[in-house]
């Protein structure tokens, strides 16, 4: 933007308009990547989480009001769906907490060939990150039953 107004102030027709396309694409990219697209990808996901939560509670209620053996089932299925959100979680970290330790690891190689020992000491921020997770897993969350 300031680039646009020093050509403004230099008086030439090809210093005004001779940059102009550049601003003008990154102008409207902008305003089409925040004012449009997340926006409306937020929306959407928000509209299917909702769906989801619909249906899954629909299908819970009419499992229940079916028969006395119903509501047992449906108990079972919310528990279920609840040890397998756990189990994806933990697996989860478990990849972030490999992912973490091998940045840091590679961190760690490439700073000391390329500055020093002192500055490859940074990788041991995101393996120690990554370490803290597995340890996390392994040692301190309650086990999945």
């Amino acid at each position: 933007m300031a680039h646009l107004a020093m050509h403004f102030l230099a008086l030439s027709d090809e210093a005004i308009f001779g940059n102009f396309g550049m601003w003008a694409f990154l102008s409207i990219g902008a305003v089409a990547l925040f004012g449009v697209f997340i926006p409306v990808t937020s929306w959407i996901d928000g509209r299917r989480k909702e769906r989801e939560a619909f249906y899954k509670a629909e299908t819970i209620r009419r499992v229940a009001e079916s028969s006395s053996q119903g509501s047992n089932a449906a108990l079972q299925m919310l528990l279920e769906q609840e040890r397998i959100r756990r189990i994806n979680t933990r697996e989860g970290l478990k990849i972030g907490g490999l992912i973490n330790i091998g940045v840091g690891i590679g961190l760690i190689i490439f700073l000391s060939q390329l500055v020093g020992r002192q500055v490859a000491l940074c990788g041991l921020i995101p393996g120690l990150i990554g370490v803290a997770m597995l340890v996390y897993v392994y040692a301190l969350s309650a086990p999945v039953e």
